[in-house]
């Protein structure tokens, strides 16, 4: 039997949900002098989230960035939307917006 897949959540991203704010291993925690590169699970015991203050148990995993955002099994449905990422769909909808407004603005070259 093959064992199932481990998934490396080293450079997952964790979001505090007293506030919002989001600890990106990458960028690190310039406030607590924590270098980048610095994963989740390797923050010292008593770190703290730098806007409010609440510990690491108040963190939950939101995964690394610029992946596509939701349940993993939930990413096949719909009509492909769910697979792209948040920049990506920012374009989808803010592009077409602004198609539709030039449609409607070249309603006034009709004559």
């Amino acid at each position: 039997m093959s064992e199932p897949a481990v998934e490396n959540t080293v450079l997952d991203r964790f979001e505090c949900r007293s506030c919002g704010y989001i600890y990106e291993p990458e960028k690190g925690d310039d406030k607590h002098d924590i270098p980048s590169g610095t994963a989740f699970a390797e923050l010292p015991v008593n770190w703290r989230c730098p806007v409010c203050t609440a510990k690491k148990a108040a963190f939950s995993n939101i995964g690394p960035a610029g992946t596509a955002s939701g349940f993993r099994e939930n990413l096949g449905f719909g009509l492909g939307v769910n697979t792209l990422t948040p920049g990506q769909k920012n374009i989808l909808i803010f592009g077409a917006l602004a198609l539709g407004f030039l449609f409607f603005m070249s309603l006034y070259g009709l004559q």
